[in-house]
């Protein structure tokens, strides 16, 4: 849709930790270090904390604080702090570890996508025109440069002619398929397929990464949750009327309100596990809530090691391309998932949380401690938390797996950049749509500054 994930996500800004920009930069990216990002993502911003050291005011990306909170989130957060894991009030200042309620991009409970932002006052200008309802199939290739994209609409093929550059931005799972429906990309992905390769690029669909996301629910009593009000008319009715009225309540919040970030063993350098923490539960994405109060206290490994991968199932644009995140692959992955569970436990054993009785719905009392155990129940409760970047990774000319250069300029093809999530070598340390968006700020100034 239009504004893309930013149109349906979770509305939390996070820009993650300065030390991944500066491990970005570390890889021999010049010009992607925290220092250099930091004026992208100031310039970004229309910020509700005012202009600062870390925040810029008068830019399309509307920044407020949450027009809610919970008794039992906020107790959640105080066990947080007895647990030695400090209070934070803002999660965008370089370090994000501590314990706080997540900005949003919303403007007066509403969500700011950045369609509204962006894309908006835009639409008038002569040199812009959004098409809706078509799918692209593929780039065209004239000479080793990427002249324009093919697409169709309502059954009818087109084509979208460059005078200067090509710009791919659908995402980390659809920028990979667009360039191998083109030719470009692994052979061993492209031949079963039957189409023909134009360029090699081994990297075009791996270095998938994304946060998985270990959903514990832990029932609790004496305490409000979401969970009550949903199974309730009269509550829903007073949800819907506090929203019309005042632009508050229920349905003004993101869909996780708490966060925490924390090392999960004393061995990390810095914050590893994120926490979206929620009043409410359900068994899966899409079904009703619990009818019972409680809460869900989901942890993710921020930097994951495993490596996924996105590839063609088809040569027909319209099949959905085959999604390998192959979590929970390596070793550190399966280990830092044991402990986020037990970190989870430790939590939740609180003295601030023990009024409200939390008894462990997931993975359960009857999941032991082992590693093995643990690992496993990771597994089992373990669902994305829709962060996929890398798929298109930015790197050096001589790295093999790169696929476009610090300029976001296509190794090997001219005439074309990518910008979007997939371009990320390694994912941030949170949330992923404010990096996103920092991204596309940054590609644009390059493609104004490069002169096409």
């Amino acid at each position: 849709m239009i504004g893309g994930s930013s149109a349906i996500n979770a509305m939390i800004s996070m820009r993650g930790q300065a030390a991944d920009y500066d491990h970005w930069r570390q890889l021999g990216l010049s010009g992607w270090g925290y220092g250099d990002v930091l004026p992208c993502f100031k310039r970004l911003e229309d910020h509700f904390l005012g202009e600062s050291q870390h925040h810029g005011v008068g830019g399309g990306w509307r920044i407020e604080a949450p027009r809610l909170s919970w008794a039992v989130l906020d107790a959640v957060r105080d066990a947080a702090v007895e647990m030695g894991v400090p209070r934070i009030d803002d999660f965008n200042t370089g370090d994000n570890e501590g314990v706080g309620y997540f900005h949003v991009n919303q403007k007066r409970g509403r969500r700011w996508s950045s369609a509204r932002g962006f894309l908006e006052p835009a639409l008038n200008r002569p040199n812009l025109a959004l098409e809706t309802g078509v799918l692209v199939e593929k780039l065209i290739i004239e000479g080793g440069r990427a002249v324009g994209v093919r697409y169709t609409r309502g059954g009818q093929a087109m084509e979208a002619r460059a005078q200067a550059s090509v710009v791919l931005c659908a995402g980390a799972v659809g920028s990979p398929q667009i360039l191998q429906l083109s030719g470009i990309g692994p052979g061993e992905f492209l031949a079963p397929q039957g189409i023909e390769v134009i360029l090699e690029r081994p990297g075009v669909g791996r270095n998938l990464q994304d946060h998985l996301q270990q959903r514990a629910i832990y029932k609790v009593s004496g305490v409000k949750t979401l969970n009550e009000t949903y199974h309730s008319l009269l509550g829903r009715g007073l949800m819907g009327l506090d929203y019309l009225i005042r632009r508050r309540g229920p349905l003004t919040m993101a869909p996780s309100q708490l966060g925490l970030f924390t090392k999960s063993d004393p061995g990390r350098e810095r914050a590893n596990i994120q926490f979206h923490v929620q009043p409410l539960s359900l068994d899966k994405f899409g079904d009703p809530l619990h009818p019972f109060p409680a809460i869900t206290v989901s942890a993710c490994n921020l930097r994951p090691t495993s490596r996924g991968e996105i590839r063609l199932r088809s040569a027909d644009p319209t099949a959905a391309p085959v999604i390998a995140p192959h979590y929970l692959t390596t070793d550190d992955d399966r280990r830092v998932a044991a402990d986020a569970i037990r970190v989870t436990r430790r939590l939740m054993t609180q003295p601030a949380l023990a009024r409200f009785h939390p008894g462990e719905y997931l993975p359960g009392p009857g999941v032991g401690d082992g590693d093995a155990a643990l690992a496993k129940a990771a597994g089992d409760i373990g669902t994305t938390i829709f962060h996929p970047v890398g798929t298109a990774k930015m790197g050096r000319p001589e790295d093999p797996q790169a696929v476009v250069d610090e300029r976001l300029s296509f190794i090997g093809l001219d005439g074309l950049r990518v910008i979007d999530a997939s371009i990320m070598p390694t994912i941030t340390s949170g949330n992923t749509n404010t990096p996103t968006a920092m991204i596309a700020e940054k590609g644009a100034a390059m493609l104004l500054e490069d002169g096409r």
